[in-house]
């Protein structure tokens, strides 16, 4: 897999969540032969022993359930310990989700773009600014107790990731009740002690999905982040809103995105399986010459 990888031109590689406890010998040797770098893993990485696709809201840092609880600290402290092993400079994170017993918002949300799919970029459709703010205040009012049981599981696992040098890359979301809340983000980074193992890890694809819902400007939020970014997922949305795509196959301003990048940053293409090898490799060029932009 790696070799594969570094054939198609890089020397630097994250390892995804669907990495199978079986695959771990072969990375571990191709990490001592030099044949690529790792420079960041996604929770959970390997994967639980059993599970052999990617799960990565297999266990949620925001359940509410002590045995689920416990497995989450239980993997992710394990996919800490695993990054560092690798070399990584950080773990990705999803941070949980909004669970509702009965009437998830969000469905009336989905239901109301799948009739109308320019609904959430047009200011003028009133119908849907009222009903997503209905369902927003609901999301809301949901969201506090799973909102803190999250900033209590990730200072569980902080020692850990700072004893062993590994930043967590707090990830946005694309789902309506996945936390947190993009508003929250902001308050939250600003609130961490000094030293805090915790960054900013923004996904291209997740933030353009959001701004298609209208919960945010893609733009604004990249510049209220800013301050604390560690980290990128790039991908591109096509028209159908699918995610996951080549760079250049959607409508994703890139040109717009690489103004906040930094030297400093971890740039990662996060491809869906079916993107083709010519495909990454011309999405590699469009991010090198946006870099040679940047210079």
């Amino acid at each position: 897999m790696l070799t594969e990888m570094a054939a198609l031109g890089f020397t630097q590689v994250e390892l995804s969540h669907g990495i199978r406890i079986t695959l771990v010998p072969g990375i571990l040797r191709a990490v001592a032969e030099g044949v690529v770098r790792i420079t960041s893993t996604h929770n959970f990485c390997p994967l639980p022993t059993g599970v052999v696709r990617a799960a990565p809201n297999l266990f949620e840092p925001s359940a509410r359930d002590r045995r689920e609880h416990d497995q989450w600290l239980r993997h992710t402290r394990r996919s800490i310990e695993f990054a560092a092993q690798v070399g990584a400079k950080v773990l990705v994170l999803h941070l949980g989700s909004v669970d509702f017993f009965w009437f998830n918002p969000a469905r009336r949300v989905g239901q109301y773009l799948r009739d109308h799919p320019d609904a959430g970029r047009n200011p003028g459709d009133q119908t849907y600014a009222e009903l997503l703010r209905t369902c927003y205040q609901r999301l809301e009012r949901r969201a506090p107790p799973f909102w803190a049981q999250v900033q209590d599981s990730l200072r569980e696992i902080s020692d850990l990731a700072r004893d062993k040098g590994v930043r967590l890359g707090c990830e946005n979301r694309e789902k309506f009740e996945e936390l947190p809340l993009d508003s929250v983000f902001p308050d939250f980074f600003a609130a961490q002690p000094p030293g805090s193992p915790l960054g900013y890890w923004h996904d291209t694809g997740h933030a353009d999905i959001k701004e298609g819902m209208g919960l945010l400007r893609h733009r604004e939020h990249l510049a209220a982040m800013a301050p604390w970014t560690i980290g990128w997922h790039l991908h591109d949305v096509d028209a159908q809103g699918h995610d996951h795509q080549p760079l250049g196959a959607g409508h994703i301003d890139f040109e717009m995105v690489s103004k906040f990048w930094r030297p400093e940053h971890l740039l990662t293409l996060e491809f869906s399986p079916r993107v083709s090898s010519d495909e990454v490799r011309a999405s590699k060029a469009r991010l090198e010459a946006l870099l040679a932009r940047r210079d």
